[in-house]
């Protein structure tokens, strides 16, 4: 109970007044921007009646339809709209929920009656497809679940249901969670095809969470639902220039999600704006009766950072464009009087030795579990056969190495298997728990992407960002709002914290993004000379 209650806290807190005159950070100069050139040349406009979908946030949605000047129906059509006119350029949404406007007309008449059942009661949100929907395909990318659906709701969804939101669709992924092949290509399935990045169309979304990270950037719903095990929340937040936030392990249950490894896994919102994050987390953990609050957070208003205690990890090897802009960070969070030192969290080696062989017995023994309770292969080796039997699963990489590893790999039983699993929760809760008390920490911070990559089927993604493994394997939370541009591809900045500090990260996130203030609208352009080919992130 205190869990949910301290997210309940930081959810009415970001909800209040200040917010709700300002909008979302950078709304003043997205208007302007938008204003002096309009929406880029081919795009749906982002406008509903006076509504700018690009930068309102839920609590300015409630106050509307609590006006009547509002209603759920008009913006889950004005939604619709944009994935039909607007993603065909990103390809990010595989499928719009048919029901989805009668879920809508039904919270306008809860609206009506004074019946609503929470901050989320009529908002359009998307579903990564490794989230089981009892109405719709569950597919986590591949066609050997592109069957039936499930016979239940995931439970994550059961309580996105309760609280009213609009299950509007589900999101494209990487094939189950990246973890198939040695070299994926992130945001590509076989069902889906590829996803591309907003901002330059060539460019890749990063992790498996990518159709969810593109379609918020590009304004195809107001939230999504996202995954992680190791990055894939919050380095397609970052790279697509959104907010996504990784919940400490066990606030959001795992139940009726596609698995790799329940010792890592879980489910997490992603929004264009810390509050609807920190709303969303709140249903999603059971407590979507939390709702708005007099008393005002000083963490999202001015002075919010006076005072607050940061570990830079920098992370020089994601390039010296990203370096440079950690630098400016520090320094306009220097500015707003936080104190910013330099840290080196340590143990990475180790854990990076560590994670993976980890990882593998585990994903043999949850997959197999997730498989006997659908239609199709019913185990992990009858998968393997399935994708050497259908060639539409070899089209952008043929390999399923770490299918046929995790076949192979010790299970969970194994006395050296159980070791590896014991010596990884130690070091990383260590690496995160020295560091922020030997620097009196409130959070740690470092870079969560480098500039997107050009998307390259032969080549496929590297996986080189050490950033997210820290919390991922600790099972502690973490946070990537946007932190500023390389040329026109977005970097996020990840801050993680302390095991179920959820509330206190979501707090300090929204006085990091306030202050930052970097959002701005992709413009899809279909490629830029300048970047760099980076390298990639799995889970």
């Amino acid at each position: 109970m205190k869990r949910k209650r301290s997210v309940a806290a930081v959810t009415a807190a970001l909800t209040v007044a200040p917010l709700l005159m300002a909008g979302a950070p950078g709304q003043r100069a997205a208007a302007a921007e938008a204003g002096a050139g309009g929406a880029p040349s081919g795009v749906a406009s982002a406008t509903l009646r006076g509504v700018d979908l690009d930068t309102v946030t839920i609590p300015e949605l409630q106050a509307r339809m609590k006006r009547g000047s509002l209603t759920s129906a008009e913006l889950t059509r004005a939604y619709l709209r944009r994935i039909e006119t607007v993603d065909p350029k990103i390809n990010a949404v595989l499928r719009t929920s048919p029901t989805a406007l009668d879920q809508a007309r039904a919270s306008d008449v809860r609206h009506r009656l004074g019946k609503v059942r929470g901050p989320l009661d009529g908002i359009p949100v998307l579903l990564k497809d490794n989230v089981n929907t009892r109405d719709m395909p569950t597919t986590a990318g591949s066609l050997a679940l592109a069957g039936s659906p499930p016979v239940r709701d995931a439970e994550l969804v059961t309580r996105l249901r309760a609280a009213g939101a609009v299950i509007l669709g589900k999101a494209n992924l990487s094939e189950w969670a990246n973890f198939r092949a040695a070299k994926p290509t992130s945001g590509w399935s076989a069902v889906g095809g590829q996803t591309r990045n907003p901002y330059v169309l060539d460019r890749n979304p990063c992790g498996s969470s990518a159709g969810s990270a593109a379609a918020l950037a590009a304004s195809l719903a107001q939230v999504a639902i996202g995954t992680e095990t190791d990055g894939s929340i919050v380095c397609p937040a970052g790279m697509n220039g959104i907010v996504g936030h990784k919940p400490s392990l066990g606030l959001v249950s795992r139940s009726g999600v596609v698995p790799i490894s329940a010792e890592q896994d879980t489910a997490g919102p992603m929004a264009r704006n810390v509050v609807d994050t920190a709303i969303t987390l709140s249903v999603l953990s059971g407590g979507h009766d939390a709702g708005t609050a007099e008393a005002v957070d000083a963490a999202a208003g001015p002075g919010g950072l006076r005072g607050k205690r940061i570990g830079l990890w920098r992370l020089p090897s994601l390039g010296a464009d990203v370096d440079a802009l950690m630098t400016r960070t520090a320094a306009r969070l220097r500015a707003a009087g936080a104190q910013v030192v330099e840290v080196t969290p340590p143990y990475q080696a180790r854990l990076a030795e560590l994670e993976f062989p980890a990882l593998l017995s585990e994903f043999h023994r949850d997959i197999d579990a997730y498989l006997a309770t659908r239609n199709g292969p019913r185990d992990l080796a009858a998968l393997i056969e399935f994708n050497r039997a259908h060639p539409a699963e070899r089209t952008c990489f043929a390999g399923q190495e770490l299918f046929e590893q995790a076949l192979a790999a010790p299970p969970v039983t194994d006395p050296g298997y159980q070791a590896m699993r014991a010596e990884l929760k130690d070091l990383s809760r260590r690496s995160i728990d020295e560091t922020m008390a030997a620097h009196d920490l409130d959070a740690i911070a470092s870079p969560a992407n480098p500039p997107a990559w050009t998307t390259d089927c032969a080549r496929g993604d590297n996986d080189v960002i050490p950033s997210s493994t820290p919390a991922a394997v600790s099972g502690y939370p973490s946070l990537s709002v946007p932190a500023g541009f390389v040329g026109e591809l977005p970097v996020g900045l990840l801050l993680m914290a302390g095991d179920h500090q959820d509330a206190a990260l979501l707090s300090l996130g929204a006085a990091v993004e306030q202050r930052l203030d970097t959002w701005r609208a992709p413009r899809y352009l279909p490629s830029v000379t300048s970047g760099t080919n980076g390298s990639g992130t799995t889970g």
